[in-house]
């Protein structure tokens, strides 16, 4: 198995976890209802932080429920864990065994909150700690580089969300979320084509606002850890304030910009940077007018809801590092220095 089939493994990932799985996300949220849940606690590292920043967005938009990221080190080295008081405490790990983690859900367990693990090892010591474990079910992932697990969390984070609002249209819409990722997989030669197009590309800038801000996270993320480009990730609207000074003429710039309500803020980012500066843009979207400005447009289907599409727009973006890692001729099985389970205290 490899990271180019792993990647290609998703729809079928996320489709066996929808069905194998929607009984036990819908008693979680059932538990959760009859807890005086005012707020989520959610502690990750890496991939998973990127799949908090979705449950950020998701939880807020669709749920009403404000959401913080936890500070593990609070928990560890400071010894000075936050009062905890109403939260639903969720650890997110693809190996359930980091120990940062593992201590935001035992503090959260000894404070009397309710509990909740997403992870890919049921039996592993984040869900001892856990009152409730969602299992993502993404099979072994044996590429060092997360793809199956970060979108198998982010489905569950989906389910969740779907399960707590109980909005029959929620679970309709997911269940067509396999069927959008193979028609994304289709553009597997156009990726790779263009990808030879920025082999020598040091620097980029990954922008996302809304639903995916965290996806430009999980791009840059994928860029650093395979093809070792200096990767920045920023919300189109903190780009503005200052880090837009960086562009000039042929710098390249990704961007993921699909339909929905942070689109025109993005649409308007896209106009200047390759109107005012002639900045190179590769554009993941759904609209016409945001891929006419792209020298490189990746599609995703029309469709796509904007709650839903960071499932969806990251496989172009992991095709994309896939191919350039190819391009670059590096490994993309072992990259340098890191290993696939990173322990942190």
């Amino acid at each position: 198995m490899s990271l180019y089939s792993e990647i290609n493994e998703q729809p079928e990932r996320i489709k066996s976890l929808l069905s194998s799985q929607r009984k036990v996300v819908e008693k979680i949220a059932a538990e959760i209802h009859k807890r005086d849940v005012q707020y989520v606690f959610l502690a990750a590292r890496g991939t998973s932080d990127n799949a908090g920043r979705y449950a950020n967005y998701l939880l807020g938009a669709q749920n009403g429920l404000p959401l913080a990221l936890a500070t593990p080190s609070l928990f560890t080295y400071y010894k000075q864990p936050p009062k905890l008081k109403n939260a639903l405490v969720v650890g997110i790990s693809q190996s359930g065994q980091s120990p940062d983690i593992v201590s935001v859900l035992e503090e959260g367990k000894k404070q009397g909150c309710a509990t909740l693990a997403i992870t890919n090892e049921p039996k592993s010591p984040l869900t001892q700690n856990a009152d409730f474990v969602l299992d993502i079910q993404a099979g072994a992932e044996k590429a060092v580089a997360a793809t199956k697990t970060y979108t198998t969390e982010l489905m569950s984070i989906a389910m969740l969300s779907a399960a707590l609002s109980g909005n029959k249209k929620h679970w309709q819409e997911l269940s067509k979320v396999p069927g959008w990722m193979k028609d994304v997989l289709k553009q597997d030669k156009v990726i790779a084509q263009a990808a030879e197009r920025y082999r020598y590309m040091d620097q980029t800038i990954v922008l996302g606002r809304g639903f995916n801000y965290a996806t430009a996270f999980e791009w840059a993320l994928k860029l650093k850890e395979l093809t070792y480009i200096n990767a920045e990730p920023y919300s189109s609207a903190d780009f503005a304030h200052g880090p837009i000074a960086m562009i000039e003429p042929g710098f390249p710039v990704l961007a993921v910009a699909p339909k929905g309500k942070v689109f025109d803020s993005m649409l308007e980012m896209l106009k200047r940077l390759r109107t005012d500066i002639s900045a190179e843009l590769v554009v993941i979207s759904n609209d016409k007018r945001a891929l006419s400005l792209a020298q490189v447009p990746l599609t995703i289907p029309a469709d796509t809801p904007e709650w839903l599409s960071p499932l969806v727009s990251i496989l172009p973006a992991q095709l994309f590092a896939y191919y350039l890692t190819l391009a670059k001729g590096y490994n993309s099985e072992q990259p340098r220095t890191i290993r696939k389970v990173t322990e942190t205290k």
